[in-house]
């Protein structure tokens, strides 16, 4: 009987490690090197003003992320209806576990508009990115709320 249930448990034990091990090792690949490249991605969600109140945004855009996670791109962003075309720039680190955080300055013929800080998570062989606005601040430090999410994809593929 002990036999029988050292020998279930090894097992068992080699089933899970079989099954995890692709996950750890597409975890473990994760990295702001191995995200670097060039992406598109549309962002929607809601601003909310305080004289205005609450106002659709929407946004397409492409950016070039180099190995080190210094992030260079252009915007046409569309909020309440009036839209701009911008520049963005700034900095994005990487986790082991696909998850990161991106700090984005946003500009219009060289001025500072605002900045993001933005949550993220890879997946899909690192050719697909998830994404949503933690904060965005006004350069005089006014916070404004925003609940704004963004679909990423690699315009290249590793595959």
């Amino acid at each position: 009987m002990k036999n029988t249930l050292v020998r279930l448990s090894l097992v068992v034990a080699a089933v899970s490690t079989l099954t995890l091990a692709p996950l750890q090792a597409n975890a473990a690949s994760c990295s702001t090197s191995s995200t670097a490249g060039l992406w598109a991605y549309t962002y929607t969600g809601t601003l909310y003003d305080p004289v205005l109140g609450p106002l659709p945004a929407a946004s397409v855009g492409h950016y070039q992320q180099d190995a080190a996670g210094n992030i260079a791109g252009s915007q046409t962003r569309s909020v309440g209806g009036v839209s701009a075309v911008e520049d963005i720039s700034g900095t994005l680190t990487v986790n082991h576990d696909c998850t990161g955080t991106a700090n984005i300055n946003v500009y219009v013929d060289g001025v500072l508009q605002r900045s993001a800080v933005i949550a993220l998570v890879y997946d899909s062989n690192l050719n697909h990115a998830r994404y949503i606005f933690e904060s965005v601040t006004l350069p005089d430090g006014t916070n404004v709320p925003v609940v704004l999410a963004v679909d990423g994809n690699r315009q290249v593929s590793r595959d």
